[in-house]
């Protein structure tokens, strides 16, 4: 394998990193992008002994990709009930969503950052029998170190865009040396698939298989809360805003403000994807004349409120429910999009914007089989939202998107086989 001068000068420096990394988490842990009371996991501390036995672990770059991976977590814990499994992350927020949702003999730690001391000192604690890495997050020290230890490593549900597809080609050799370290790898599409094998993945080590999203069972509710809820709003007409982002908003407030001309009681529930914007979306809102309830504040929609600020994280699940119609945010600006699966898994009509690249082939199916529908504009959302109202307009999408979304459960049984597979030992995924 040809030699890269960059990944040998990058493994240098983390060799020689300590004092960098530990200045790094000291400004992010004052930024708060950090967790204070666990920031010695960044540095390769545990803060958890290891299970006994046979231990499996995955790597998810933030939430959307744990999430992803708690099916096969859960089917893996009932093939052998001996497995234990480490989730581990680098972002605050998807340790707070997966604190409650974790299955059994699963434990959460923050990813240690690529610094080569806390890299092993990671892997001398936790010594891994298998390791899984999901989408495209690639940290040279650990997968290199990993991989030199001899665990095996897997790469499930990559997904390689086309901007860090061109940045990896100008460091050819680094990449074929990176994902020359995992023995497998499936991939969410053609696209990847075709990065992965120009930058030098053999080919009969990928297959491509979808992604690990549309195996992923409905985000869960606390059922009492929904009940409350239905009786609290009553016949009101609701739809959803989710995962908004900076200028989405605006735009979505004009467009509900359109819509209430015709539909006068509708109720917007915004979630915004960062809820600590929600005291700056609030105010805005407030200012332009809406009736706010805050659900971080304790509040509930009454009859008066015209926008629910749902500004909490890890109930995405019960907001879906309550609303026939869901805008999935991150698509009307340029971020890329968010997940559809969910609002799709759950009966909800799903309206997007034109910016979906990070789901592209999900969003163009359920385009194309009617499950979803493209808005450009506050104009456009507002026609959607008010002709959704309509029952017999908004069942047949919603019907759709449900079909699109159970489609490709077979996903999970393919990571599952390929796991299995690679398990030191072997296992018997018939009673998965």
């Amino acid at each position: 394998m040809a030699r890269s001068l960059a990944l040998c000068a990058y493994l240098a420096f983390s060799e020689r990193a300590t004092g960098f990394g530990t200045r790094l988490l000291d400004r992010r842990r004052a930024e708060g992008r950090e967790s204070s009371d666990r920031v010695d996991e960044r540095k390769g501390i545990a803060s958890a002994p290891r299970p006994d036995g046979t231990l499996i672990w995955f790597h998810a770059a933030s939430v959307g990709e744990s999430l992803s991976l708690l099916e096969v977590i859960r089917r893996l814990g009932k093939t052998d009930p001996a497995l234990s499994f480490l989730v581990t992350t680098g972002t605050v927020t998807s340790a707070e969503v997966l604190s409650a949702r974790l299955p059994d003999r699963t434990l959460h730690q923050f990813v240690p950052i690529d610094v080569a001391p806390f890299v092993r000192r990671f892997l001398d604690h936790w010594k891994p029998d298998l390791a899984i890495w999901t989408e495209s997050e690639f940290w040279p020290a650990l997968i290199t170190t990993a991989h030199a230890r001899g665990v095996p490593l897997l790469l499930l549900n990559a997904r390689l865009s086309a901007r860090s597809a061109r940045r990896w080609r100008w460091l050819p050799n680094a990449a074929r040396r990176l994902l020359g370290c995992f023995d497998a790898v499936q991939a969410q599409d053609d696209v990847t698939a075709t990065a992965l094998r120009r930058m030098g993945l053999p080919p009969e080590k990928l297959t491509v298989t979808g992604t690990l999203k549309e195996g992923t069972p409905p985000p869960p509710c606390d059922e009492a809360e929904r009940n409350r809820l239905v009786k609290l709003i009553g016949d009101r007409p609701v739809w959803l805003a989710a995962s908004t982002h900076p200028g989405e908003e605006a735009l979505v407030a004009q467009a509900h403000r359109a819509a209430r001309r015709s539909l006068i009681r509708l109720l917007l529930i915004l979630v915004p994807r960062h809820p600590e914007r929600a005291d700056d979306i609030s105010a805005a809102l407030i200012a332009d004349g809406f009736t706010v309830a805050r659900r971080s504040a304790g509040e509930d929609p009454g009859p008066e409120t015209q926008i629910f600020l749902a500004d909490t994280l890890g109930e995405l699940g019960l907001w879906y429910r309550l609303a026939p119609i869901s805008f999935v945010g991150g698509s009307l600006t340029d971020i890329g999009g968010h997940n559809p699966y969910e609002p799709a898994a759950l009966g909800s009509a799903i309206l997007h914007g034109p910016h979906v690249r990070n789901f592209r082939d999900i969003f163009d199916r359920l385009d194309a089989f009617g499950g979803a529908r493209c808005v450009t504009d506050a104009a456009s959302l507002t026609a959607a939202v008010t002709d959704l109202m309509r029952p017999d307009h908004r069942a047949p999408m919603a019907y759709a998107a449900w079909e699109v979304s159970s489609a490709g459960a077979d996903v999970t049984d393919k990571a599952l086989a390929l796991i299995l597979d690679h398990l030191p030992g072997g296992a018997d995924a018939g009673s998965a």
